[in-house]
């Protein structure tokens, strides 16, 4: 496997046939929580949904996913991974911030998210781009029963945030 950096992928907008190697991913990360293809196929469709995939630019190989949708003045992380073997290198950070990117030109103004309680990186990551915690999911992450961790902030550029 190549080892990827925040520089060295692409982000391009995820298709149908990137399905099989997201849920490839899924299971690694997520085990009996993972997001089924059925799931990613309706969140495709969605007009309100903004998804991308993380990838070697020169074949396309996939790194890490993740969706953003919006409503009105909010807008929602729907899920977000990379690649154990590619994490820590800064493609989770810019995957988030491509999403406050689109979040912003969305005209949204806050962004919502839920995170495991047990994964500390990803909650570092959060709060280091601004969200905070407001709140908890008690057994939310089903079967496993883990609560999960609501977090919530401002959309940069966007109109009446900093």
């Amino acid at each position: 496997m190549k080892s990827p950096t925040d520089t060295s992928v692409a982000l391009i907008a995820m298709r149908w046939w990137h399905i099989p190697a997201v849920i490839e991913m899924e299971r690694e990360l997520f085990d009996e929580e993972a997001w089924t293809a059925e799931l990613f196929w309706s969140e495709l469709a969605n007009p309100h949904a903004y998804y991308l995939l993380a990838c070697h630019p020169d074949d396309e190989e996939p790194v890490g996913y993740g969706g953003l949708a919006v409503t009105g003045a909010d807008a929602y992380i729907q899920t977000i991974g990379v690649q154990r073997a590619a994490q820590r290198q800064g493609i989770g950070r810019r995957l988030m911030r491509a999403f406050l990117e689109e979040a912003a030109a969305r005209l949204a103004t806050t962004c919502w998210l839920e995170v495991r309680a047990d994964n500390a990186p990803a909650q570092q990551l959060y709060a280091s781009l601004g969200f905070v915690n407001r709140g908890v999911r008690r057994g939310y992450y089903q079967p496993s029963g883990m609560d999960a961790i609501v977090m919530a902030g401002p959309v940069p550029g966007a109109r009446g945030t900093r």
